[in-house]
């Protein structure tokens, strides 16, 4: 008879099972039993070690896109490995309906990093915008007033913001948004970087429970508004008490060069939504920060999330920003940022048109060449990266990288985009 394990070999052989996949047959599998919703740069990742990955047939790449600004830590950063082998072996799902120390842990340490009152948790970037939003609409009719069902909520248009049913009706993308209606109501938009058409916004309509925006919109190509914006933004939601969110799921956690991106202006936003990078992508950990007269609009049973809050996600989360920190990860992200400017600025026009950054967030307008086209070119130099809206390359490395790796990538873009056909 032969062996259990022999059996188990020749069973799967049976049913179709291969031992070795090749690099299309994971694609061509993935593409069979997938969604059709994403396009995938044609490269099967298998590994991740600071600012490099590494495909299945083993050749690396410098990472410029870091999970879409997720991993400022690095991949697979020590210490939130340690964390995480640490407390998977203790306690990994409590859901809320009990305490548990991590919880409580982190909120301590965010508000008191931060300085807001509170810290409410969540999973998904996504979901920490929509939290945000039941947060300030309980806000207008309890504390502002507002008549019962006519909270108005603002938008910035060019917003991004994930893709629930609220964040389509906010958008302005009609990628985003072409049928999936009916959409949420009472959802308006203005300009972004645009101060008078906010207020006449405000001016217009008692109803605006809050504004909502991304201090640099970065899904929309790099978006970073006009200096004095954010300061006006304050002083027009003070002036007309109006609630402003500020988006930094993307910008916060130091991937602009300050800890947060309203940093910049030394404003302070009513709630602030994190995200991405809050757990260094070794788990979903996203949620909103706010004082007590507008998080304790919600009271018990009026919000809640089953993973919201997990032991896992947050003692993970608060070493991952204890990294950020205690590395000097936005200073870094600082420093580096004006080398990426200095560098790609040389670029002459007629390659590429514009380049827009603050920090290590930064896109590239290409002039001819479509971003995509682009990016496999970059995938055969060893770099990784994706475009946003056709024309822009993202440039959104770890914030570990060293002055030495950024300078091998960024010669990588430079000779790829000279030399594109």
């Amino acid at each position: 008879m032969q062996p259990a394990r022999l059996r188990i070999v020749n069973r799967k052989q049976e049913l179709g099972f291969k031992r070795f996949l090749s690099t299309q047959e994971l694609i061509d599998r993935d593409d069979k039993f997938g969604g059709k919703h994403f396009k995938p740069l044609p490269v099967v990742l298998t590994r991740g070690e600071g600012v490099f990955l590494w495909d299945n047939e083993g050749k690396r790449y410098l990472d410029f896109l870091a999970g879409f600004s997720t991993v400022n830590q690095g991949h697979c950063h020590p210490r939130l490995v340690k964390v995480m082998q640490e407390q998977v072996g203790k306690l990994t799902h409590t859901s809320r309906a009990f305490y548990s120390e991590p919880h409580g842990e982190l909120g301590e340490y965010l508000t008191k990093l931060l300085g807001w009152d509170r810290f409410l948790p969540m999973n998904t970037g996504v979901e920490g915008g929509d939290t945000a939003i039941k947060v300030a609409r309980r806000w207008g009719y309890r504390v502002k007033k507002i008549p019962k069902e006519q909270a108005t909520v603002v938008f910035a248009k060019g917003n991004f913001w994930g893709r629930s049913i609220a964040a389509l009706s906010a958008s302005t993308d009609p990628n985003c948004y072409t049928d999936f209606g009916p959409y949420v109501p009472r959802f308006d938009k203005v300009p972004y970087n645009d101060l008078k058409a906010l207020e006449q916004k405000f001016k217009e309509d008692p109803t605006v429970c809050a504004f909502m925006m991304e201090p640099i919109q970065g899904e929309a190509g790099v978006n970073i508004p006009s200096d004095g914006y954010l300061k006006g933004v304050r002083d027009l939601c003070t002036k007309y008490n109006v609630l402003w969110i500020a988006d930094e799921v993307q910008t916060g956690l130091g991937r602009t060069g300050k800890r947060l991106a309203v940093n910049y202006e030394n404003q302070r936003p009513d709630i602030l939504i994190l995200g991405k990078a809050l757990s260094g992508g070794f788990y979903p950990v996203s949620g909103i920060l706010a004082d007590d007269e507008i998080m304790l609009c919600l009271e018990t049973g009026s919000h809640g999330s089953t993973f919201g809050g997990s032991p896992l996600g947050h003692k993970v989360a608060l070493e991952a920003v204890k990294v950020l920190e205690e590395e000097n990860l936005a200073e870094n992200a600082r420093k580096l940022g004006e080398i990426v400017r200095q560098e790609l600025q040389k670029l002459p026009k007629d390659i590429a048109t514009e380049f827009r950054g603050r920090g290590l967030l930064a896109g590239l307008v290409i002039n001819k060449a479509e971003g995509w086209d682009v990016c496999l070119k970059l995938k055969e130099a060893g770099l990784l990266s994706r475009p946003a809206h056709g024309q822009i390359l993202r440039i959104s490395p770890p914030l570990t990288i060293t002055e030495e790796q950024l300078r091998e990538g960024l010669n990588i873009i430079t000779t790829v985009l000279k030399n594109y056909k």
